[in-house]
């Protein structure tokens, strides 16, 4: 069962800059911040090879915004406008998210790999639904978002 969207990311190229434009211009919360190096549980649940990247947790009222700066694989510099196709990727927060990977596969979705779970804390997987787009389906097993484990 789908719950709601638990938070839209944000690829940028400084994420000091970034971070301090989020809090300053509309009063986001840092929640999380974290890095990581070629970790194969984050390589498996977002489907890259040996990534390298720098994330912050923004509190919005009623959401999140994950700010993500990749170093390895070498980004892309994409600029869109608003009516262009594309995204990151946003996140579904989901209950039980071992069915919902299967519910979601018979609706066409197709998925990076099997579901991640991230210890007693978190699960995770990408996935894209039929156009390409991608989903990230997130299930969180505590109420506290700072004691996540996955980033």
């Amino acid at each position: 069962m789908i719950v709601g969207i638990h938070h839209v990311a944000v690829g940028v190229s400084d994420i000091e800059r970034a971070v301090k434009f989020y809090t300053e211009a509309f009063g986001f919360e840092v929640v999380q911040r974290s890095e990581f190096d070629s970790q194969e549980l984050v390589d498996r649940a977002i489907g890259l090879t040996n990534a390298k990247a720098k994330m912050a947790m923004l509190k919005a009222p009623n959401a999140h915004i994950e700010v993500w700066e990749y170093s390895h694989p070498e980004p892309k510099d994409l600029r869109s406008r608003p009516c262009d196709h594309g995204y990151p990727h946003f996140a579904l927060q989901v209950e039980d998210i071992e069915e919902e990977y299967k519910r979601l596969q018979g609706h066409g979705m197709t998925f990076v790999g099997e579901v991640v779970h991230f210890g007693e804390t978190s699960s995770a997987i990408y996935g894209r639904d039929p156009f390409g787009n991608v989903i990230e389906i997130y299930e969180i097993k505590t109420a506290d978002i700072s004691q996540l484990e996955r980033r």
